[in-house]
């Protein structure tokens, strides 16, 4: 981050030159602090003082961030506390979460403001936002990871081995597995959380995988909508501690936890990608359940250390939070993981349910709205849910066999429940998330705990 930073003065200088004396409270003002000497930059601040107003603000702090002056930062400081009432000093989480509990009140060039400030990071950042450029979140929340676009480098077409190659893998290791159209892969977190997404065909069909470690959860997508194929990457933004990916062909900024486009020209476009199930194992279970599964091979053409519990060890080991959110909810701790879920049937019920009461639980029933479902959770704790249909389950042996409450015996797989007649109870998609990122993306669902 610190070459990002540093690279930042000498192109503000190149935009900024030859453009005269800009009127007071433009963008170009904030960028002065950026470059030049002390007494420049303080000049700077006495415009941005004169030409004031609510948008100034987050402007001012998302300007700050980036200045290496100690003596211009302390002033900025001073004007940021005096505008707004707050004394909050360089507590950048506390300031940004004062800003989210007021209603918004953007600049009207805040939207330029940031795609200014923030292609001197990475060009291809200048593509995101513009203040003709539709939005359906607070841009305020939208807040740069530290990596440039793709920095975090997705897995493309992927090469995978099959299970007996894999020695790399020990039985404990965590694994995110999948299954379409019959095609099990398995992508294991100690590779995963490297590059956060895979861009791949699995059983015929074109998949989005992204993992969003801030938030704990992977989500898989169908990469066509409508018979256009989005090619997915990761933008470098986060909104609400929660991965934003791009799309090659617009630049559109879409939020991984709803699978829809919501910053750029796609925007209004009702896009909604289907989202399948992943299943959190372990590598033993899944092979055990799958042993023709295919996973991902070592060699990635990648240089990272991929041994177990070693990306984010850090991040995963507290319940601190790297980037805050407007939300908080004490009912249970940031990073206790819940599983999520969000049916296309009734889009505005979620619930979250407790990972500690599922174990606790591991034939559970439930409903949203009129759909009914059960999660069975197996003995490696991963958990899969079914839509019921009416059908009530007395108990299940934590491996295949399901028995309802009429003595039927149902078999468990990856896609459905098949009772001894034939009938079949299909799969519904989840996920499992930490709490404090579920409860970002959906703040008024129900908790189960």
């Amino acid at each position: 981050m610190r070459s990002c930073r540093s690279a930042l003065p000498l192109l503000i200088l190149l935009l900024l030159a030859g453009s005269g004396r800009a009127a007071a409270n433009e963008p170009a003002d904030f960028l002065r602090l950026l470059a030049g000497d002390t007494a420049s930059r303080i000049t700077a601040l006495d415009r941005i003082e004169a030409g004031w107003s609510a948008g100034s603000a987050v402007m001012l702090l998302e300007t700050i961030y980036f200045v290496r002056d100690p003596q211009v930062t302390g002033r900025a400081l001073d004007l940021l506390e005096e505008k707004t009432g707050q004394s909050l000093g360089f507590e950048i989480k506390e300031w940004f979460e004062w800003f989210w509990s007021q209603e918004a009140e953007p600049h009207p060039r805040y939207a330029e403001f940031k795609s200014l400030l923030y292609r001197n990071i990475d060009p291809l950042f200048a593509g995101y936002f513009s203040n003709d450029g539709k939005t359906r979140v607070r841009l305020d929340e939208v807040r740069w990871g530290g990596v440039k676009q793709d920095g975090i480098p997705p897995l493309r077409s992927p090469r995978m081995i099959r299970a007996k190659e894999a020695s790399y893998l020990d039985d404990s290791n965590i694994v995110f597995g999948i299954e379409v159209d019959g095609e099990a892969r398995a992508y294991p977190k100690r590779i995963l959380a490297w590059h956060e997404m895979f861009v791949d065909e699995v059983g015929g069909v074109p998949v989005t995988g992204v993992y969003c470690t801030l938030c704990g959860t992977v989500i898989l997508y169908d990469s066509v909508y409508d018979g256009t194929t989005h090619e997915l990457g990761t933008s470098g933004f986060l909104y609400r501690s929660n991965k934003l990916m791009y799309d090659q062909a617009t630049q559109s900024l879409w939020y991984s936890l709803w699978g829809e486009p919501v910053i750029g020209p796609l925007a209004d476009s009702g896009i909604v990608l289907n989202r399948r199930s992943v299943v959190t194992t372990t590598w033993g279970e899944w092979r055990k359940r799958h042993p023709d599964t295919l996973v991902l091979a070592l060699e990635t053409g990648y240089r990272r250390d991929y041994d177990e519990g070693v990306a984010y060890a850090k991040y995963f080991s507290t319940d601190d939070l790297m980037f805050t959110t407007p939300f908080r909810d004490d009912r249970l701790r940031n990073k206790d993981e819940v599983l999520a879920l969000v049916f296309p049937e009734v889009p505005d019920q979620t619930v979250a349910i407790a990972q500690a009461f599922l174990l606790e639980n591991r034939l559970y029933h439930d409903r949203l709205g009129e759909l009914e479902f059960v999660v069975l959770t197996d003995r490696s704790g991963g958990n899969r849910v079914y839509a019921t249909e009416g059908v009530r389950f007395e108990s299940w042996d934590q491996d295949r066999t399901v028995i309802d409450a009429d003595g039927g015996v149902w078999t468990l797989s990856e896609s459905a429940l098949e009772s001894a007649s034939g009938r079949t109870l299909g799969r519904l998609p989840s996920q499992r998330a930490f709490w404090f990122g579920w409860l970002g993306s959906y703040p008024q669902t129900r908790l189960v705990k």
